[in-house]
């Protein structure tokens, strides 16, 4: 039987409609892409400022520059003009002071022993062969001496072994036996007492001429007094005082912050080092401050 004429058509709109219906789906889209990450501007730190010279980096580089000074070198190891600086060091560990001495820190009993009287003059090196050369810019120099350049610590130096009277006592010990022999000579043991070495190291506060005045001493001493309590007895320090120099490096007129000289090739150089100095202080053994100075 053959399918009537409306069957036919209708079994064609059906095939006609078939891929028009599958061309109508929706087709998926693909994703976004995912956003770009953002750029980041690597942060430039500012650079950071050196830490102060303590005792012994200032003193490292005091032993550098006699050393370049001592070989003819104009220049050697780092450089530390503009540099800041804190300079500790012990005084009065052997009891006060017998005679003053310009440039470094001492301490003297009071009247009756009742008071203490701490005292640092700054020494007039402003006619100093240093500084008195024609290219000084300076017109007043106040020095001080750097004890014991030697040692780095800034504490009271430990009693030295085999002193004077060890020795004498072990010469009446072998004196007194009959067949002793002769004791060999100890080069390290002085026949007498030894005199203080002479000053080698020192910083210099420098004042150009026509600038400011603040902070120059002019021959006056940072002083200080310590007063007995009322049934109190003073002893002496049994670890000294401490001084406390504080400030920032300045230059000679070559560039460099330590200037050196000596009398001969085979003597240590004197060598000081110019500053501007901004804060002195006298300090006990513990690190408590006493006093201290700042200009203006």
């Amino acid at each position: 039987m053959r399918p009537g004429p409306r069957l036919f058509r209708l079994s064609l709109a059906g095939l006609v409609c078939a891929p028009v219906v599958a061309g109508c789906k929706p087709t998926q889209q693909p994703p976004p892409p995912a956003p770009a990450p953002p750029i980041v501007q690597p942060t430039t730190l500012p650079p950071q400022a050196p830490s102060a010279l303590d005792r012994a980096r200032l003193l490292q580089a005091v032993d550098l520059a006699a050393s370049s000074y001592t070989s003819g070198q104009t220049r050697a190891g780092e450089d530390v003009a503009g540099r800041r600086f804190v300079l500790r060091q012990a005084f009065g560990c052997q009891g006060p002071a017998l005679t003053a001495t310009p440039g470094l820190a001492q301490w003297t009993w009071g009247r009756d022993r009742r008071s203490i009287e701490i005292s640092l003059a700054p020494a007039d090196w402003s006619r100093d062969p240093l500084f008195s050369t024609a290219d000084s810019p300076w017109e007043a120099v106040e020095g001080f001496w750097i004890a014991r350049p030697w040692m780095r610590d800034a504490g009271c130096p430990a009693p030295p072994t085999g002193t004077t009277k060890d020795a004498e006592a072990a010469t009446t010990d072998r004196a007194a036996e009959p067949d002793a022999a002769t004791p060999p000579i100890d080069p390290t043991t002085p026949a007498h007492p030894a005199a203080p070495a002479p000053q080698v190291a020192g910083l210099a506060s420098v004042f150009e001429a026509g600038g400011s005045r603040v902070g120059r001493r002019d021959g006056k001493a940072f002083a200080l007094t310590q007063r007995a309590e009322t049934g109190v007895v003073l002893v002496a320090p049994a670890r000294g005082f401490r001084l406390v120099i504080e400030g920032r490096l300045g230059a000679f007129p070559s560039g460099q912050a330590i200037r050196c000289r000596a009398p001969s090739a085979d003597t240590r150089p004197v060598c000081v080092a110019a500053a501007e100095v901004d804060r002195v202080a006298f300090e006990d053994a513990d690190g408590r401050v006493l006093r201290e100075w700042r200009p203006g």
